[in-house]
């Protein structure tokens, strides 16, 4: 049933819309179709960005509201349907023709018992032969959502399907704001951030019922959503890499510190192997660094929600804390090359054995800089920690 009257409005189907006149019409009726065989009080909305063929003529001619949208790009057509929605319940897709818009009861089930998020899945739906690229359908998108579940823990199988079905509220007060092709997956990555209730239901994709070239890039688009899923994850992005590198740096300097280490094979590991653990500990330590007043920062600015798993990290690094381990640090470092120098003095400043003393350096040197990174990365979360008015 098509209602125009916002109070009894449940579900709007949402189209962006950029020069889709070939397939516009058809999407339309089968959009209305289904609100009409189903009797749901529905309205569809077509998000416009700018076409300058028959789009618009065809959508209000087909009995679909249009909203102009000036801003481009996907993600920007989309937030803009998304405000003008009337509806209590928003099913979103492409207008080519390549999604199923005749059955959409199954999203709208899920969205009527609760969920907040209902992603379509069309690996378990059906692809239909020459519907996705080889590259989209086993590398692009099965790589991109096994990251999404890793670094969020996100139970989709089919991440960046863009047929998908949200509560308006819900979605609404993510303030989501990016504007391109990773719109998609920055949905996805807030409901899951914010603890939304998320389910998966299978659908169909068609191929694309257009003769022009898709919107889509691959190379262009696929980088942009990998991007974002890195900068919504500081942990992925620079902690857990940078542990492995501090670890590696550590450990090797561990091994080394009393003296050149031999194994069987014959292979010895001495001064420049320790060069390697001291920058490998000091660009470790770095990341680890980076990836704490990122995630601080992050929340601040209300783009990863407060975590308790994390608080007690902020809770724990106090600035005074994180001073008193540097200056720990600072003397041993100091106390080391102090050493080193008094060596040297009294071979009159003149050539020294070449081996325990560059070792004692390094080390000292790096401990000296470990310091001094880390009392200033505190004192930069400290800044960013501080309150303004506005």
């Amino acid at each position: 049933m098509l209602n125009q009257n916002d109070d009894n409005i449940e579900l709007t189907i949402l189209m962006p819309c950029l020069n889709e006149e070939e397939t516009l019409g058809v999407c339309i009726d089968k959009a209305r179709g289904y609100l009409e065989k189903h009797n749901v009080n529905g309205e569809v909305l077509i998000a416009d960005n700018g076409s300058t063929d028959a789009s618009i003529s065809i959508a209000e001619e087909k009995g679909a509201r249009v909203v102009n949208v000036e801003r481009k790009g996907y993600g920007a057509a989309l937030q803009g349907g998304i405000k003008n929605a009337k509806g209590k319940f928003i099913i979103m897709g492409d207008a080519d023709d390549s999604y199923d818009f005749v059955n959409l009861q199954k999203f709208v089930d899920k969205l009527r018992d609760g969920y907040d998020l209902v992603m379509g899945n069309r690996f378990k739906g059906g692809v239909k032969k020459g519907a996705m690229p080889f590259l989209h359908k086993y590398l692009g998108n099965p790589v991109l959502s096994f990251i999404g579940r890793l670094f969020f823990k996100i139970p989709v199988g089919d991440f960046h399907c863009g047929l998908r079905g949200f509560n308006k509220e819900k979605i609404t007060s993510l303030k989501l704001h990016t504007t391109g092709m990773e719109f998609a997956s920055e949905m996805v990555v807030s409901s899951a951030l914010n603890k939304f209730k998320i389910a998966e239901v299978p659908t169909t994709l068609s191929p694309d019922g257009r003769t022009s070239a898709p919107h889509l890039n691959t190379w262009r688009d696929g980088w942009r959503h990998l991007r974002f899923l890195l900068m919504y994850s500081p942990r992925w992005l620079f902690f857990y890499p940078s542990l492995l590198v501090f670890a590696f740096g550590i450990s090797l300097t561990a091994a080394l510190f009393s003296g050149p280490v031999t194994f069987i094979s014959g292979i010895t590991l001495d001064v420049h192997s320790v060069i390697v653990a001291s920058f490998s500990t000091l660009v470790g330590a770095q990341g680890m660094f980076l990836s704490v007043v990122t995630r601080r920062y992050a929340v601040m600015k209300g783009f990863l929600p407060e975590n308790e798993k994390h608080s007690w990290i902020f809770k724990l690094m106090t600035l005074e804390k994180v001073i008193a381990v540097a200056i720990v640090l600072f003397i041993a470092g100091f106390a080391g090359a102090f050493h080193s120098v008094s060596v040297w003095l009294s071979a009159d400043m003149g050539p020294l054995e070449y081996g325990s003393l560059v070792r004692e350096l390094m080390i000292s040197g790096t401990a000296i800089a470990l310091a001094i990174q880390s009392g200033f990365t505190a004192f930069f979360a400290e800044i960013l920690n501080i309150r303004t008015d506005d």
